[in-house]
């Protein structure tokens, strides 16, 4: 009888262990599911053209949308162009934040995020 009984150990623990190794396979599918679209989510074009639009036209003369979008040098030459032209330059920055939010999502990720256009 002790030999049964340890046969129903020995292939209960092989079940639990296969059981296991199933869940713990099933949860790294999971994690990196939910990985690839927790990247897809957050580096899509439509996450940096809507912020981008929007302080495009809010608030473009400081240039905030460039820094955004990657442009350190086009958003201090926005600055810049802000101050020397007392304001007037902030027109810049509301034409581009209406470009940026008139162009579908995959125009927006191409000509600004691949292609790097920095200007219109």
């Amino acid at each position: 009888m002790s030999e049964n009984n340890t046969g129903d150990y020995d292939s209960t623990k092989k079940n639990f262990e296969e059981t296991a190794d199933n869940l713990g396979n099933e949860a790294n599918k999971a994690a990196n599911e939910f990985k690839e679209g927790w990247n897809e989510a957050t580096n899509n074009g439509e996450n940096k053209k809507m912020i981008a639009g929007i302080l495009g036209i809010v608030i473009g003369s400081l240039g905030i949308h460039k820094f955004i979008l990657g442009y350190t040098q086009e958003g201090i030459i926005q600055i810049v162009i802000t101050i020397v032209t007392c304001g007037l330059g902030g027109i810049i920055g509301l034409i581009e934040g209406i470009i940026y939010l008139t162009k579908t999502d995959e125009e927006f990720y191409q000509t600004y995020q691949v292609g790097k256009k920095g200007w219109f």
